[in-house]
């Protein structure tokens, strides 16, 4: 007798199916089970209000949730930038797959990078963490630009660029390459890698969670074999900083944690890992930017260490004042 199809609970995004499918395919590899994708509406995809209005962390992931806690899915996918960092007591986060490129990314016509914006220059971004980091930026190169408040999926957010309304706008880098095609969306656009010395990406940016009640031991273990462990560390650090500073996706937080090797071109073992943290104001004129570097964690609670001992330095510098969408 052929075994049930294991139902994945995914938002409805383009971007989402994308994601889901990868790990849909993935899943049906590991088990020889079948796996049929359960489209789901969240109170995030409905709602058009910015996101740090409408609570930012949660508004993706509630749906989900729900549907999973009643058993009408197995289990969900998740972009992890958008799971709050407190765990849920009876969901368990089986696997965290190999991260994407976890780096922003500029699109603008042909010829135009982030050092060349024209003069007053107009950039889209939903993201008070990219509107910090871009203000401070063009601070410090003398520019002048305004970042407008957008939403929608890739399509719409591109189509303000080719439409002439906006001058360029920036987006996830994992999102384009999860979805593909991006040649065909760019067209004649050019996307310019934002450098992470300049803007930090969200804590668990291009990362997903394959998340799955606690109680299914079985499940739990199938989905573990889809876990990289050097992502988890990295993401479990980010986000251990992001939670010290009691910060939810709407506030303008970035945090990413390296892994060196020691001499990388060479395939020497990862030794270490560099957790770099920022918090500032949106319109840039403050920020708080740190690093710190140490062996490599072998365990969650070393990784969450690692993020909280960054974060209390960061604090110690002003970062609790900095957060404007935080309830102080």
């Amino acid at each position: 007798m052929t075994e049930r199809a294991l139902r994945l609970g995914t938002r409805r995004s383009k971007l989402a199916m994308a994601q889901s499918g990868h790990v849909a395919d993935a899943v049906r590899q590991l088990t020889g089970r079948p796996v049929e994708l359960v489209e789901i509406t969240t109170y995030g995809d409905t709602s058009r209000e910015h996101l740090a209005q409408i609570g930012g962390t949660g508004v993706f992931v509630a749906a989900l949730r729900d549907a999973l806690l009643a058993g009408e899915v197995d289990f969900a996918v998740h972009s992890l930038k958008d799971l709050p960092t407190t765990p849920h007591p009876d969901l368990v986060v089986a696997a965290i797959p190999r991260r994407e490129d976890p780096r922003d990314v500029l699109i603008a016509p042909a010829g135009t990078t982030l050092d060349r914006l024209p003069e007053g220059a107009r950039v889209g971004t939903g993201s008070p963490r990219r509107t910090a980091q871009l203000h401070a930026y063009a601070r410090s190169h003398g520019l002048d630009l305004t970042c407008v408040p957008i939403r929608g999926n890739v399509d719409t957010r591109v189509g303000y660029v080719r439409k002439g309304e906006l001058d360029a706008v920036v987006l996830a880098a994992a999102g384009l390459n999860r979805i593909g095609g991006t040649e065909e969306l760019i067209g004649s656009l050019a996307l310019d890698h934002l450098p992470v010395d300049s803007v930090l990406p969200a804590p668990g940016q291009g990362a997903l969670a394959v998340e799955c009640p606690a109680s299914d031991a079985g499940l739990v273990a199938a989905l573990s074999a889809l876990d990289d462990p050097h992502t988890r560390v990295a993401v479990t650090a980010e986000r251990s900083l992001l939670a010290a500073l009691e910060a939810g996706c709407s506030a303008p937080v970035g945090a990413l944690a390296d892994l060196l090797a020691d001499d990388p071109g060479h395939g020497q073992a990862v030794t270490e890992m560099r957790l770099r943290g920022v918090v500032g104001t949106t319109d840039g004129s403050t920020l708080v930017q740190l690093s710190t570097t140490g062996p490599v964690p072998t365990s969650h609670d070393e990784a969450m260490a690692l993020g909280r001992v960054l974060a209390d330095e960061m604090l110690a510098k002003g970062a609790a004042g900095l957060m404007g969408e935080r309830a102080l």
